[in-house]
């Protein structure tokens, strides 16, 4: 049996780029190399490249996503899109994928784009009663006054950028003066800024997949961060954050979150893996915000939510590299 021939989708166009490329990485060591022949491809504003086995990268032909080595053309069956921020994770590269007839791991342009926008989600899935934090937004050119962030949302505050998924940009805001420059911050990640009240209680979060034979909700991770958040420092640092999978929650609290979880990936319209982020008040799972390209290195949260359901991290990525190949 000939190989299904997977492009490793990585790179970007935001701060993201090395997370990115070790989500690769990791990628490129789970999959079942028997089954499948992968090539990590790299993408930006400067180029499109296939990265070969001899160390030497090959450019993409963007007409049908395929490239060219000693005079012979090489075409994908699938991409799988690891990119962390634009344009893997808001639905640009998911348009592009769906006009070339190219099925992909993740989730769609509309779904994409939803979650991409921080704000805009949680507004969404407030409406379905998903509890969430207190918050404005800010767009280019906008401004807002010390008094109106301390009336509208209260400190301490979360000032960071709306789109984007790794922490940067982010701060915490304990005192009025430091409100401002944190705005500046924010707005140096991307042209909107979300204003968002501190919630205190246990941060989590879950795993998700569908394919049509399988529905898995992952096991829960609990991230305890020695920084005075979990940013980014404490999420790519070992020794500044404690994960435990499965989270020390009860049975109910652990019900309601994947539960949630479910219900999230299917009012979403998501694809492949996702994971949720909450916040876990009293009993109470507040939603923080929903990642459909999640890390995927060795320690990242969904290969140990993975390992602790005892299942083999190459199976779930054949499930669903599988199940979009075979009814795209």
């Amino acid at each position: 049996m000939d190989k299904r021939k997977i492009a490793i989708v990585a790179g970007g166009d935001s701060s993201e780029i090395v997370v990115s490329e070790k989500s690769a990485k990791g990628i490129y060591s789970f999959l079942d190399s028997e089954r499948y022949d992968a090539c990590i491809v790299k993408i930006s504003k400067k180029g499109w490249y296939a990265e070969l086995p001899d160390g030497t990268t090959a450019e993409i032909d963007k007409n049908d996503f395929s490239f060219e080595t000693g005079g012979q053309k090489h075409r994908f069956d699938f991409a799988y899109i690891t990119i962390h921020g634009t344009p893997g994770e808001n639905g640009l590269l998911q348009g592009y994928f769906d006009m070339i007839g190219m099925p992909y791991s993740c989730c769609g342009v509309l779904a994409a784009a939803l979650t991409f926008n921080k704000y805009t989600c949680n507004r969404y899935l407030k409406g379905f009663g998903f509890p969430i934090a207190e918050s404005m937004m800010l767009r280019k050119g906008e401004s807002v006054s010390d008094g109106e962030v301390l009336s509208r949302i209260g400190l301490p505050c979360f000032i960071k950028p709306n789109v984007g998924g790794s922490s940067f940009g982010t701060t915490k805001v304990k005192t009025a003066d430091q409100i401002q420059p944190a705005i500046e911050r924010a707005f140096e990640e991307g042209n909107e800024v979300i204003v968002e009240s501190f919630m205190s209680g246990t941060e989590i979060t879950c795993g998700c997949y569908k394919t049509r034979k399988n529905e898995v909700v992952f096991p829960i991770t609990e991230v305890v961060s020695s920084n005075e958040f979990f940013d980014y420092e404490a999420k790519y640092t070992a020794s500044k954050a404690q994960e435990i999978t499965p989270a020390r929650l009860s049975d109910e609290v652990t019900r309601k979150v994947q539960h949630m979880t479910s219900r999230i990936y299917d009012l979403v319209g998501c694809k492949g893996i996702i994971r949720v982020d909450y916040i876990v008040i009293g009993d109470t799972p507040h939603l923080l915000e929903v990642n459909t390209t999640p890390g995927m290195t060795e320690t990242s949260f969904i290969p140990q939510q993975v390992r602790a359901m005892g299942v083999d991290i190459k199976d779930v990525l054949t499930d669903i590299i599988e199940n979009e190949i075979t009814h795209n």
